[in-house]
């Protein structure tokens, strides 16, 4: 019985992760419109309803040949700006933070993110079978560890 649940509850998440995504003419006009403008040369546009804060769109794309992500409200308004760096370009207190809390994990993605003035960083970090984002302030702070599941390794 306790399996049964268990692959109900993975069925549904699944059906609810895929219900996120969405296409570009379900988007409204005024979101589209704000994206347009701020990054008129984005490519490669992927569209999603935000499953953490109600009424965020995210958009995934590349401008130029750099990977980025938007959180927009529905005013059109940019909430969140996330850019891959180069790992190298992490803050040096970050990189010190994870040499020593993270010691033997290898830095796979990073990212800037500046939401409302704020500048964090990530970093997506591995070793072995565990996988973790791990999101710092300037200072080399961890502010947040989250935890990757497999299903998260295949988006």
């Amino acid at each position: 019985m306790k399996t049964i649940i268990i692959i109900a509850l993975l069925g549904l998440s699944i059906v609810q992760v895929n219900a996120q995504k969405m296409k570009e003419s379900d988007i409204p006009s005024v979101v589209k419109a704000a994206f347009k403008k701020a990054f008129p040369s984005a490519k490669e546009v992927k569209w999603s309803k935000e499953e953490e804060e109600a009424g965020l769109y995210e958009v995934e794309f590349k401008n130029s040949k750099t990977e980025m992500s938007v959180l927009m409200d529905e005013a059109g308004t940019v909430k969140e700006v996330e850019t891959e760096i180069k790992k190298s370009e992490l803050p040096t207190a970050v990189q010190e933070s994870i040499k020593k809390d993270y010691a033997g994990y290898k830095i796979e993605e990073a990212a800037k993110i500046v939401s409302n003035g704020i500048t964090t960083y990530e970093a997506e970090v591995e070793k072995g079978e565990k996988s973790f984002d791990l999101i710092f302030d300037v200072n080399g702070k961890l502010l947040k560890k989250i935890e990757k599941k497999e299903k998260d390794e295949k988006d």
